[in-house]
């Protein structure tokens, strides 16, 4: 299983074609065999920073993932989206990418 969480700064300027972009490409990699789960956040205190969580089954998932056309397309684009680099903790891990949590279950 490969974890990604990416950390993005996005140009205020640029937050609504942000917001337009990282939908269509979510959708798109949801879409890919390779793909656990991808979802994107903002960070409730620093406006315009961005959290993607993203796993996939496998490190030949992963390796798809950035070869396909939406990514490559992504890529290209976002450098005008963003003010800082971004940052990226990538974990390749044995075993499920999520689990139920023991401390806590519902009443």
């Amino acid at each position: 299983m490969i974890l990604i969480v990416l950390k993005k700064q996005i140009r205020p300027e640029k937050r609504d074609e942000w917001l337009a972009g990282v939908k269509q490409y979510t959708a798109a990699v949801r879409q890919e065999p390779g793909n656990v789960s991808f979802d994107y956040y903002e960070n409730a205190e620093t406006p315009n920073e961005f959290v993607i969580v993203e796993t996939f089954a496998d490190s030949d998932a992963g390796s798809a993932h950035v070869a396909t056309e939406h990514a490559k397309n992504f890529f290209a684009w976002v450098p005008a989206m963003i003010a800082t680099k971004p940052q990226i903790n990538y974990q390749d891990i044995d075993g499920a990418a999520w689990s139920d949590m023991a401390e806590v279950s519902p009443e």
